[in-house]
């Protein structure tokens, strides 16, 4: 008797186990009311967490928007095919969340659908967050993103839209004005919550990676290849960066970075005071892109942004730094600096500059050469870029 009362036991409490983490489980899994359609990946996750399978290639057919209060989880290796133009895209709205999960050897690519890819054939990701921007000075204003026409900016600095890691974005964006444009990645006010690392942008019709104010801070960026800048930003954007290369493509693109404060407003705050350590910027040579572009700048300073840069290394432009109007000027030797920086034999000039009035200013004072490897390995592709990207 004792012994079979003890197997009873045994049995009620292993029952009560399994029940106790079953309903685990199902608490820690929340539902979605999304259904996901590999062939026609579209439309709203309203609701819940969607998590797409390993290895299988969604077609992205529209607008995907990831609303407030839900998420979308991408494992490694997953791949996303825009195959509906720009009309195309992928939108984190604010208070969604992104995961994208990829891995060195296994990265998550969002790129174009088709037989033949080309730059713009679709609209790329577009992330809004909380973060301030400075639209209206005081960095307490929201703003509607120009290509999904989502509300971001606010007050929540360290606002959270997700982790992004080992990701590749191809073949995407669209300029349609100065005042519409797609990029690979577009940061809308996204907060320091965020995380991004190791992510490459190439072949896009416009920018790579855009900064529309917002606190982000990122690790391991990568452009090339992009129809016009590598990297840009706008709106008060404040971040810490370590470890970003550029590398145009012959005839593509004008610049490393281009920087603004912001343009209606060049004192508006917060200020636009980004920190970039481990820079390399690759161009296609000083004179290559003289019949399509006036200037050819590895980095473009102007209205009124900082930065503080070390550890630089630049080849194959035209201007080195290239520094615009008084608001930006007079921030040099404090929050406007580069230090340790390596210029290639083929910049013909190290820096540039110009008032608002549009006369010449010397700023050699914003820039300190040194001995030094930029994002890693010089000019050629650093070590960290091996396995997930491509192209280079």
């Amino acid at each position: 008797m004792k012994t079979t009362f003890r197997k009873l036991m045994a049995l009620a409490i292993v029952a009560a186990a399994f029940v106790g983490c079953s309903d685990d489980d199902n608490n820690n899994t929340p539902s979605s009311s999304f259904v996901v359609d590999a062939n026609n990946f579209q439309g709203t996750i309203a609701d819940g967490e969607v998590q797409l399978n390993a290895g299988t290639t969604y077609k992205l057919t529209g607008r995907l928007l990831i609303a407030d209060g839900a998420s979308l989880t991408i494992p490694a290796g997953t791949r996303i095919e825009g195959i509906g133009g720009t009309a195309a895209y992928i939108a984190v709205a604010q208070g969604g969340k992104i995961f994208v999960n990829g891995t060195e050897n296994n990265p998550v690519v969002m790129t174009s659908g088709l037989a033949t890819p080309a730059a713009g054939n679709w609209g790329g990701l577009v992330i809004c967050g909380k973060a301030p921007i400075n639209r209206v000075t005081g960095g307490q204003s929201t703003a509607s993103a120009e290509v999904s026409e989502l509300t971001y900016g606010g007050t929540v600095a360290n606002d959270n839209s997700g982790v992004i890691r080992y990701l590749r974005v191809e073949y995407a964006g669209a300029a349609y004005n100065q005042l519409k444009e797609f990029n690979g990645i577009s940061f809308f006010g996204v907060g320091s919550g965020t995380v991004v690392e190791y992510v490459q942008s190439m072949h896009g019709a416009d920018d790579g990676f855009e900064f529309f104010g917002g606190t982000v801070n990122t690790k391991g960026l990568v452009a090339f290849g992009n129809e016009d800048d590598l990297f840009d930003w706008t709106e008060g954007w404040n971040g810490t960066n370590t470890d970003w290369y550029g590398k145009v493509a012959f005839g593509k693109g004008n610049r490393g970075i281009e920087a603004d404060n912001y343009e209606d407003g060049f004192a508006n705050t917060p200020v636009s005071n980004p920190t970039i350590t481990n820079l390399t910027l690759i161009g296609a040579g000083s004179t290559a892109d003289a019949t399509a572009y006036a200037e050819n700048d590895a980095i473009k300073l102007r209205r009124g942004t900082r930065g503080i840069f070390a550890n630089v290394v630049l080849s194959g432009w035209k201007n080195g730094f290239a520094l615009e109007h008084d608001e930006t000027i007079a921030a040099i030797g404090t929050t406007l600096k580069a230090t340790n920086v390596s210029v290639a034999s083929d910049v013909t000039n190290l820096t540039v500059g110009k008032t608002t009035a549009g006369t010449s200013a010397n700023v050699a004072a914003a820039v300190t050469e040194g001995a030094s490897q930029g994002a890693g390995n010089g000019i050629a592709a650093p070590s960290w870029t091996a396995n997930w990207t491509t192209g280079l």
